[in-house]
């Protein structure tokens, strides 16, 4: 199956198999951590995750003569601290490796959101999928700062649905 930016997150299901092509944003634990910050201290975050789709990985230094370096999952249950926070703020999925926490999974469910896999050790190839990327906030974290992709393609298998189920 292949999906866009117009996807239909409650009709996926645990251990489908798609691509999708469109906008995601990348991040991890600095960035994740730095607007749990600024949120409690009131402050506006730089950036609108509404509807967004957040990758749990830092892309490596380009080679010469390419824009784009390696790209691969991180473990994602280090970051399960902040998915309630990302889900409030209207993140509808995230992408990363491996498996979830308990509290993980009943967000998932309790907020209808989806969590993706993509595979790990294949960074070099996920980064053939990126068309455009771009730093929108905290640049002065380096390769943990929140970037913009744009992807064609990307491979994605439904780690946990919307209903809770999971592949794990």
């Amino acid at each position: 199956m292949k999906i866009t930016d117009r996807i239909d997150i409650e009709k996926l299901n645990a251990g489908e198999i798609l691509t999708f092509s469109g906008e995601i944003i990348v991040m991890r634990d600095a960035a994740q951590k730095r607007i749990s910050e600024l949120l409690s201290k009131k402050e506006e975050i730089p950036v609108n995750l509404n509807n967004k789709i957040i990758f749990y990985a830092g892309p490596a230094k380009p080679p010469k003569n390419s824009e784009i370096g390696a790209i691969g999952p991180t473990t994602s249950e280090r970051m399960d601290k902040y998915l309630e926070m990302l889900f409030n703020l209207g993140v509808i999925a995230t992408v990363g490796k491996g498996k979830r926490s308990n509290s993980a999974v009943e967000f998932c469910k309790n907020y209808k959101r989806v969590y993706f896999i993509t595979p790990s050790g294949a960074a070099a190839y996920l980064s053939k999928t990126v068309e455009d990327i771009k730093i929108i906030a905290f640049s002065d974290l380096g390769t943990e700062a929140i970037h913009k992709i744009q992807v064609k393609n990307f491979p994605l298998m439904v780690g946990i649905d919307s209903k809770g189920n999971q592949i794990f």
